[in-house]
């Protein structure tokens, strides 16, 4: 199978790499098929929709910021990242994760109640 974007071109895939969304991502229910774009040099992984694959969210792992952080069984979580030019405002939203199970080829996002999960917390800080 094959999709074309603009920000990685033409995109060749296995029906096995496609990662099932059931409910979709929030603001994006109606999508529910992704790819997991990583050439494993990168900080961003890059989660791409089968369906419209202009919708691209870029994802950073939580467990490289925090070891303890919620778990939900079997899979990781990670970050909406917000990205900016200025990489001292480039941000992660700690409080909906997506959770993504690489075994299962399964995903979702969840809501947080807990105060100190930050929306918009800076991934880089100056030294």
């Amino acid at each position: 199978m094959k999709i074309y974007t603009n920000q990685f071109g033409e995109i060749e895939f296995d029906e096995n790499m496609i990662i099932e969304f059931k409910d979709g991502i929030i603001g994006f229910e109606e999508y529910k098929k992704y790819l997991l774009i990583n050439s494993g040099e990168e900080l961003i992984m890059w989660l791409t929709s089968v369906d419209e694959p202009e919708i691209v969210f870029p994802l950073c792992s939580i467990r490289i910021l925090m070891d303890e952080y919620p778990e939900e069984s079997g899979s990781e979580p990670f970050g909406i990242v917000k990205l900016d030019p200025d990489p001292l405002k480039i941000t992660i939203n700690l409080k909906a994760p997506v959770y993504i199970d690489q075994d299962k080829k399964s995903g979702f996002q969840k809501i947080l109640d807990e105060d100190n999960l930050p929306i918009d917390y800076i991934l880089f800080t100056e030294n």
